[in-house]
């Protein structure tokens, strides 16, 4: 097992270091692979449409790199799904892939069943939030596993800059749940995942052979019980991250955060339980905050259960497909 001193120095990647689109096309095409960029949405039509643009215009039709560009859409109520469309992008419904699985929810389900979807034997994800949209959100995430068929999934790392209650921008301040709570949890649990600098970054590769052996938790735990379970299947050399340089989004208030943070949480105690390090069922799924409306703070619970989709290798449709399209 590598120290993680030495799995920074030779995991640790930047996008630039890969070359241009053209030089990893020419590595994709020499290793006989095919790649499917994932957007997962959820009432993005701010977002969407430059963000298909980009990868469309650079990366499909310019350099022929990504060879199946796919939003995932988790129930847009909003425009989302006809902008992604009329942009170029192949747009699926959560509901309508796997239906025979039932309805899932969250985050965690529109990754899971993107592996279904996208037909790519790499499959990379990028969120659909961002506002400075760039190739290299691709190309970064897409370079170390063209470079090296020892790395299997990829973590981006970028500066994140915070927008203040003014509009403006302070240059760093992102990635508040990280530092409060999944880099701890790291450190205590998975030393092994300690190098990592930003565990949940929104965008993140990986080849599907490994993809599909590993269950997706629902929810804003599906980040890092991805790694752990990835950790455990392939080992820490597996992992590798790479630095895609800036990253500006919507950042969430910090109720949101909070939530969020709590379904991370119950993840890793599910990642515990299954190790044997705590008992089974001993948290809540209930949680509490309490909002203030008309000037008054009032209690306001909600059932936050974090489920778990199983690898999606065991899903018999799945399956099933797979083994017709292989021949």
């Amino acid at each position: 097992m590598p120290t993680l001193e030495d799995w920074f120095a030779h995991r640790t990647f930047t996008a630039a270091q890969f070359g241009p689109a053209e030089r990893l096309l020419e590595a994709k095409q020499a290793a006989g692979l095919t790649v499917s960029v994932c957007l997962p949405a959820r009432n993005e039509a701010g977002t969407i449409g430059p963000i298909v643009r980009c990868f469309r215009t650079e990366l499909v039709d310019r350099v022929p790199l990504i060879d199946d560009l796919v939003v995932m859409d988790g129930g847009s109520t909003d425009a989302t799904t006809r902008i992604a469309a009329d942009e170029g992008a192949k747009v699926f419904t959560e509901a309508e892939v796997l239906p025979e699985e039932g309805p899932g929810a969250g985050k965690g389900e529109g990754l899971w069943k993107s592996v279904s979807a996208c037909t790519g034997d790499i499959i990379a994800w990028v969120d659909t939030d961002i506002t400075n949209i760039h190739p290299r959100f691709v190309t970064g995430l897409l370079g170390p596993l063209l470079a090296d068929p020892e790395i299997g999934y990829v973590k981006a790392f970028y500066e994140r800059p915070l927008r203040q209650p003014s509009g403006e921008l302070a240059p760093s301040g992102g990635g508040r749940v990280t530092e409060l709570l999944a880099r701890p949890l790291l450190n205590a649990f998975w030393p092994e995942l300690a190098g990592l600098i930003q565990p949940l970054s929104g965008e993140f590769a990986g080849r599907r052979e490994l993809l599909e052996r590993i269950p997706f938790y629902s929810g804003y735990g599906v980040e890092l019980g991805m790694l752990v379970d990835i950790l455990a299947e392939a080992g820490a050399d597996a992992i590798a991250q790479v630095d895609i340089e800036r990253r500006v989004h919507r950042n969430q208030d910090v109720s949101a955060l909070s939530r969020m943070s709590f379904g991370i949480l119950q993840a890793a105690l599910a990642h515990l339980a299954g190790e044997g390090r705590v008992a089974e069922g001993t948290w809540a799924d209930a949680y509490t905050q309490f909002p203030l409306t008309d000037g008054v703070r009032r209690p306001e619970t909600r059932d936050l259960t974090v489920t778990k989709r199983p690898p999606m290798i065991k899903v018999d449709a799945y399956s099933r497909r797979r083994a017709t399209e292989q021949g």
